[in-house]
């Protein structure tokens, strides 16, 4: 089941997320519990978040940021939330069982069929490749390779993929 996070989910959230092979990745590692169900349940990131759930408990999380694509002045309100980036977080104790594959698929499928988006995109290290396989699976194509763009917290600078899908390439319609 997917469904909106709210506050509460947090702490089960901040269990995985905080796991150095999930953590590794992450945009932002809060210090502790509290700072993260602080930083969880700001509206601009509890919003677009989404919590997977698998017999009642969370398994992972997701994340769809609706957003406006880029268009020249004359044109820019037919660019309004035509797209999303997407993101995603599992439990490794989770993986394997095609639990995540299945939850970014149908959220690909909402994207173009609920909220009648025209393009999706999701970014990630290059050197995280079970989320640039993930998007694969799910029929992403990748848009750019880019050298050495991303400022690691451990202080190297990283390649990074960035991926994208068209509705009309999406294999669901």
């Amino acid at each position: 089941m997917i469904r909106p996070a709210v506050a509460a989910d947090a702490s089960v959230v901040w269990r995985y997320r905080r796991l150095p092979e999930v953590a590794r990745w992450m945009t932002a590692l809060p210090g502790d519990e509290a700072e993260f169900a602080g930083r969880f349940a700001e509206p601009d990131r509890l919003g677009p978040t989404l919590v997977v759930e698998r017999d009642g408990t969370v398994v992972g999380d997701l994340m769809v940021r609706i957003e406006d694509g880029w268009g020249q002045t004359e044109v820019a309100d037919r660019a309004k939330r035509s797209q999303a980036e997407l993101g995603w977080a599992f439990d490794p104790a989770a993986q394997g069982r095609g639990l995540a594959t299945e939850a970014v698929r149908r959220l690909v499928s909402a994207c173009f069929t609920d909220f009648g988006l025209r393009r999706v995109t999701a970014l990630c290290f290059a050197d995280n490749a079970p989320s640039w396989r993930l998007m694969e699976r799910v029929g992403l194509r990748r848009e750019g390779q880019y050298r050495a763009d991303s400022l690691h917290r451990d202080g190297r600078w990283l390649d990074s993929y960035a991926y994208g899908l068209l509705r009309e390439e999406w294999a669901g319609s």
